[in-house]
């Protein structure tokens, strides 16, 4: 018998081993950041675009890619690697087979979250990266020396798999399966107790000024005067930031629970060179434009706000889209009113205020989501659940309320 991937020869082997082992150390990485960014254990680990944010992890992290029923998509990654490596430590025939098949099932996948990654959420996540390149070599020795390479016919190359196999890796990778749900419905129900802890945090953080000048658009109002309600959010925004969309949708079930009791500022800060000083490259194209746009007409912009948000992923992709916003609303004009823009302008340099948060930046809001609640600065978003126990802990000292862990997060009812 000719020499094969895994048959006949250790070098050949040794590669797909490597192969096989990068995707398991590369989907072990994804799955770590998909818990840390989605159930972080810190009111330091929050989430947030820098100004170099194409690389981020946080956008596949809270995508609707990111999990099947409840299960990190590193997890399907994780145990196509472990296959690839047993197939090169105990070769046979039939693995091999079995192997090549997944692997082309494999990089198709890659292929097509790829494509969503930088076409859809405008962003590369390096981790899953060092995945698709690992999942790829894998598939181009199977390619190259795998099992049956000379058959003729597609099929006879790629679909000769063993299904005794395919049923037994089926069964072992829906019993892995359950036992991450299990441990991701443990990581939600732990969250009261991370709570405590974040709010703890919270009141340990340096208190700040406020903005010289803070926004005049406002997402929730409960006041006149901003500094009167008891929950006070000035929050640093990017229209096309990704993780600017997991806080806006935080913040909408939050003004519903808070209402009456919450100011929100809309304070931009869109990471594009041309009209924000901060960011030395155009991080999100049209992020300046759309920030004068909504500002071009205070009756408005709500409304702008929410279709921004509503239709993310086309706001980002599209100049045409736009365009048509601004036709919309009728607010062309926005773009060349120099009122517009000083007054957009004023509002983002009052990030030039703060002190530096990182030695990586010259300024202390220097990525968003940034949000001063009540005159401490959070840098990033954080999961619903711990902005309610900071919410509500805050409305508590303010109405002199006695502060219970009970009343700040939401209790679990379990039945027997």
């Amino acid at each position: 018998m000719d020499k094969t991937l895994t048959l006949n020869g250790p070098g050949r082997r040794f590669l797909s081993f490597l192969a096989g082992a990068g995707m398991m150390v590369a989907s072990i990485m994804t799955m770590r950041h998909f818990f840390l960014a989605n159930y972080p254990s810190s009111i330091y680990e929050g989430a947030f675009c820098d100004i170099s944010a194409f690389f981020n992890c946080d956008s596949s992290a809270f995508s609707v890619i990111s999990q099947v029923i409840g299960i990190p998509i590193g997890y399907f990654g994780l145990f196509a690697g472990a296959l690839v490596l047993l197939g090169a430590l105990f070769p046979s025939e039939a693995f091999e087979r079995t192997n090549k098949s997944i692997a082309l099932a494999n990089v198709l996948g890659v292929l097509a979250l790829f494509s969503y990654s930088v076409i859809v959420l405008k962003s590369l996540c390096l981790l899953c990266s060092g995945y698709y390149l690992f999942s790829i070599l894998s598939f181009l020795l199977f390619w190259r020396y795998g099992i049956d390479r000379d058959a003729r016919g597609f099929f006879a190359r790629y679909a000769r798999f063993s299904f005794k196999m395919v049923l037994v890796f089926g069964a072992v990778a829906a019993m892995g399966a359950a036992g991450v749900i299990l441990f991701h419905d443990a990581k939600r129900e732990a969250q009261a107790g991370t709570a405590q802890t974040i709010v703890r945090q919270f009141y340990e953080l340096p208190k700040v000024a406020w903005p010289s000048v803070i926004s005049p658009f406002w997402t929730a109002k409960s006041t006149e005067k901003f500094e009167d309600a008891p929950i006070q959010v000035v929050e640093y925004v990017d229209f096309l930031c990704p993780d600017c969309l997991y806080l806006a949708q935080q913040m909408d079930k939050l003004k519903k629970e808070f209402a009456g009791k919450l100011n929100v500022a809309f304070q931009y800060f869109p990471l594009e060179n041309k009209c924000n000083k901060v960011v030395d490259k155009d991080r999100h194209p049209g992020a300046c434009d759309l920030s004068f746009m909504s500002a071009h007409d205070p009756a408005k912009f709500l409304a702008i706000h929410d279709e921004i948000f509503a239709n993310f992923r086309t706001a980002k992709a599209s100049p045409e889209w736009r365009q048509a916003l601004a036709k919309k609303y009728g607010v062309e004009a926005a773009l060349t009113d120099e009122k517009t823009r000083a007054l957009v302008t004023s509002i983002i340099n009052t990030g030039m205020e703060y002190e530096q948060t990182s030695d990586k930046a010259a300024y202390g809001i220097r990525s968003t989501p940034t949000m001063i609640i009540n005159n401490r600065m959070v840098i990033g978003t954080l999961p619903y659940g711990h902005l309610r126990a900071i919410f509500q802990a805050l409305v508590d000292e303010k109405e002199g309320g006695r502060k219970y862990l009970e009343n700040w997060v939401p209790v679990t009812k379990k039945t027997l």
